[in-house]
């Protein structure tokens, strides 16, 4: 039986293959979008939300083209959403899993519409998977999840927020809408895709999961190096933003990322089929990149 590494990455692979023989089938028509496209899709990545949307769909007997759609879709909100990010006016960051930002090799002109292409191509890609109503809730759910009522909404509100006096109000709003939501579609996707199958379960887990990754992220961007992380580390307290750290402090937000965690897995302990899952709530618990 494979161990959960050798898992993880045999579904990040299918979902790289997928992601390429996508990005073959776009024509480049003499201009640098598909470049800046490909540039940032298939430079690197662990695929946390490819891999997300193939277990879950695994795990609940769903169909797998189906889960596929979902995963690379879901990849390129995901892209589209960290070009947009590394901007000047968002977070400025030069360098993204170690390589410089999108906007620093093509320009922020071609930064901004690769994103904006990357965004409306993932919808091609949901609306093809679209068979029954299952299918349409769940894609209907992602666009929730990565619009104004989910990740678009927590960003805004983050930048927002900046020198602003700041509350945990406040900061549970963010994180749960600009990083959990996507985390959270590609696995309640799967079981909305599936009839529900599951639903209650796989929504705590999913929040808890979403919620637990972002405050290891804040976690790292404290402890880890730029080397490690691929991008600029310290940038959060600098800027003065609304971090675990800076509700919690450092060894508050390790305690709150353990109840995240065990909130993760005992939401889901009681099914057969978890066991990926509840691994993947190991590793994004004790991740260091």
């Amino acid at each position: 039986m494979n161990t959960f590494k050798e898992k993880m990455a045999e579904y990040a692979s299918e979902v790289d293959k997928a992601l390429v023989l996508h990005l073959n089938g776009i024509k480049k028509k003499n201009n640098p979008l598909k470049e800046a496209i490909t540039y940032s899709l298939l430079s690197g990545g662990k695929r946390v939300r490819g891999v997300l949307a193939l277990s879950t769909m695994e795990m609940l007997g769903g169909d797998k083209q189906t889960a596929m759609k979902f995963a690379t879709a879901i990849e390129m909100i995901h892209c589209y959403s960290l070009i947009h990010d590394d901007l000047p006016a968002m977070d400025n960051d030069d360098y993204r899993r170690g390589k410089l930002s999108n906007h620093k090799v093509f320009g922020e002109g071609q930064a901004i519409l690769a994103g904006d292409a990357l965004l409306s191509e993932s919808f091609c890609v949901l609306l093809s998977a679209v068979k029954d109503e299952h299918t349409l809730q769940a894609v209907k759910f992602i666009a929730d999840c990565c619009g104004i009522r989910g990740m678009v909404g927590g960003q805004s509100s983050d930048l927002y927020m900046e020198g602003k006096e700041q509350t945990l109000e406040d900061y549970e709003y963010i994180t749960h809408n600009k990083t959990a939501r996507l985390i959270i579609a590609p696995i309640i996707s799967a079981s909305l895709a599936c009839g529900g199958k599951c639903f209650d379960n796989l929504y705590v887990y999913a929040d808890s999961i979403g919620k637990l990754f972002q405050v290891t992220d804040d976690i790292l961007d404290v402890e880890s190096t730029a080397e490690v992380l691929g991008k600029t580390v310290g940038k959060d307290e600098k800027e003065n933003k609304l971090t675990a750290i800076k509700i919690y402090g450092l060894e508050g937000a390790k305690k709150h990322a353990e109840k995240l965690y065990n909130d993760a897995v005992n939401s889901i302990s009681h099914l057969d089929t978890a066991g990926f899952l509840i691994d993947f709530a190991k590793y994004v618990y004790n991740r260091k990149k």
